[in-house]
């Protein structure tokens, strides 16, 4: 069993692409909205809520974690390995990576929280590609928390206004998108939330620019993490079970759980 968590319903772009990738295995997803906005908080608020919602996750079996939030790993994942060394901890982090691998203008853009900017995680991981490509980093304040309101619930016109100007007013600062010398050719979705607006994304960026996130590169990682350190199940060829809860309204996760993963099932609340 995986446990998977994020400060809402973004992390559920993470737990889509481990189904697929992991489709016989069982998962819990924990959405902790109840303490939610993760990037516009301080570290020690992250880290605290990432060492809570680990120790329930053990508490219910998990055999390893998945951290399906930028900023909670950026934040906490050093400090979780350190506590739990024989628990297999795979984290997300902004694909500059990938985009430096594959962009063509050599100029990529970042969208993504202030406090995963801001990280030292994020800095040296910056600073390891420096020759590689000139990034363009956007702090997306906001963002997150309008997609979180608005994701499960389209038909609300002020919550789609509110995301759609977000988008537009981070894309306008990040500067000229397009082909050419000059112009960011790619943009990295640095937050888990940002896939769920990447329609809006591409309507602004126009349809040859490349946009990166790091569902899928998660998923393979964390089936090659699984493969040497716990039985993950793929010899069964039941469909694995998915378990989800929330700090917040369950009724928002279940409604967006429905809309992007096909889940009927019931959310559970806790209350920690």
């Amino acid at each position: 069993m995986i446990g998977v968590f994020d400060s809402g319903v973004g992390g559920l772009s993470v737990l889509r692409a481990l189904r697929a990738e992991l489709p016989n295995d069982n998962f819990i997803y924990i959405a902790d909205s109840g303490h939610a906005p993760y990037g516009e908080r301080d570290q020690a608020h992250v880290i605290a809520r990432s060492r809570a919602l680990t120790a329930h996750l053990l508490g219910q079996g998990v055999q390893a974690l998945v951290i399906a939030c930028n900023t909670a790993t950026a934040a906490a994942i050093d400090v979780l390995r350190s506590e739990h060394p024989q628990l297999p901890i795979i984290g997300v982090e902004p694909a500059l990576k990938p985009a430096a691998a594959t962009s063509k203008t050599r100029r990529i853009g970042v969208m993504a929280t202030r406090s995963t900017l801001g990280s030292s995680r994020f800095r040296a991981l910056l600073g390891s590609l420096a020759t590689q490509a000139e990034f363009v980093l956007q702090p997306c304040d906001g963002l997150a928390d309008a997609i979180e309101r608005g994701v499960a619930n389209t038909a609300n016109p002020p919550t789609a206004t509110e995301i759609i100007a977000a988008c537009a007013r981070h894309t306008r600062a990040l500067g000229q998108f397009g082909l050419k010398d000059g112009e960011i050719d790619t943009l990295v979705l640095g937050c888990t939330h940002y896939p769920f607006a990447a329609a809006v994304l591409r309507d602004l960026i126009g349809p040859d620019v490349q946009l990166v996130d790091t569902g899928e590169a998660v998923a393979r990682q964390t089936r090659l993490r699984l493969a040497s350190a716990v039985s993950t199940g793929e010899a069964d060829s039941a469909p694995g079970r998915i378990s989800l809860f929330s700090t917040g309204q369950a009724t928002h996760l279940r409604a967006a759980a429905q809309r992007w993963l096909q889940l009927d099932g019931p959310v559970g609340t806790l209350h920690f």
